[in-house]
């Protein structure tokens, strides 16, 4: 099936185009957002929260300022996508920092923490106490706010309600993997592979890894925002994107997250799916294998250009991380997968030098 939304010369198919429109309206406002987000979490009584709340903006901005990429196929609608995206995917980095850096393994905690992302994307959804199972639980109203604003940037979406059963799915998928991965470590694997069998015979193409990384990126959720922002959009439309995204796409984005990562998870005890190969030769075939599949299944979108240039940018923007020139594997892997990636070049210049300007 072909969807038939967002189509058209607004889209960016071009990395000059693109890469225009990222540093002409993209990053101004996702700052001044991240801004706005900053003050209220600068308030935050509690100290463990506002500590928590304000390193996950200054560690992890670039997911804001990536997500928001999509923006950049509908700028009419930039006002309502940004603020949409940023609010959504600071609320993803804040739980995260939450769960990794925890006093608490209870997985009733973190489903009831990530409650909120669900919420978020329901605007009939009411906010709950979503600190209710943890010590530290006065936030001001930070956690609340954030449910609140990607409640009313959806409902402005005029094909929301076609999207949202699918943008639901995926903030499903992602809530389950928040909680399995932060358990307590002797159950991580195991709790992993009963979730990983029910959904197994969907996804046959795929190591249980694979799709549990899959589950951990937003970059399908923003595609069906930005999907929605077009008045023309179909459930079926909304379906197709999602399948198009979800596990390929989404996979791919996870696994190189976790690939550069490699030395400090293991110097650290923590989670990483690239350990799950039998070999580092292994790994890299089957990110090549991802990589592929993923080019292959953008081709069914139309303006399929923009999304070729998000999946090289990708490549470029964790294959540019100064982490890849510490790891002798990576750095080799890394070679391999750039190799028959025809758009990577341009690319690592753009994100290296957004990089480098970012750290300073």
């Amino acid at each position: 099936m072909r969807v038939t939304t967002l189509s058209g010369n607004r889209v960016p198919e071009r990395p000059l185009k693109l890469m225009h429109r990222v540093y002409k309206y993209i990053l101004p406002e996702v700052n001044i957002e991240l801004r706005k987000l900053r003050r209220l979490a600068e308030q935050i009584p509690d100290p463990e929260l506002r500590s928590q709340a304000l390193q996950s903006m200054d560690s992890k901005k670039f997911h804001c300022q990536g997500g928001a990429i999509y923006a950049s196929m509908n700028l009419d609608e930039r006002y309502v996508l940004i603020p949409l995206i940023v609010a959504l995917q600071t609320i993803s980095d804040y739980l995260d920092n939450l769960c990794d850096r925890s006093t608490s393994l209870d997985p009733d905690d973190f489903r009831l923490l990530h409650q909120s992302m669900l919420d978020a994307v329901d605007p009939s959804a009411a906010v709950k106490d979503y600190y209710a199972l943890r010590q530290e639980r006065n936030d001001g109203g930070y956690l609340h706010h954030l449910v609140n604003l990607c409640q009313h940037c959806v409902s402005m979406l005029p094909s929301y309600a076609s999207a949202q059963p699918y943008v639901t799915e995926l903030v499903g998928l992602y809530t389950d993997l928040q909680v399995y991965k932060h358990i307590r470590k002797d159950l991580r694997e195991e709790s992993l592979l009963a979730w990983w069998k029910p959904h197994a015979h969907r996804f046959p193409d795929l190591y249980w890894n694979e799709f549990a990384a899959a589950t951990g990126s937003t970059l399908g959720m923003f595609m069906l925002f930005t999907a929605a922002s077009d008045k023309t959009l179909r459930p079926e439309d909304a379906e197709a994107i999602k399948n198009i995204y979800f596990p390929h796409v989404c996979g791919l984005h996870i696994m190189l997250d976790y690939l550069i990562d490699q030395e400090e998870d293991r110097a650290g005890g923590d989670l990483n799916f690239c350990h799950y190969y039998d070999s580092q030769q292994q790994l890299v075939e089957r990110i090549v294998t991802i990589v592929n599949r993923a080019r292959e299944d953008v081709k069914k979108l139309p303006s399929a250009g923009f999304h070729r240039l998000v999946i090289e940018g990708l490549l470029a923007l964790y294959l540019s991380d100064p982490k890849v020139r510490t790891q002798s594997d990576v750095l080799a892997a890394s070679r391999k997968l750039m190799k028959n990636s025809p758009l990577t070049r341009l690319f690592f210049l753009v994100n290296s030098i957004w990089i480098r300007r970012q750290q300073v």
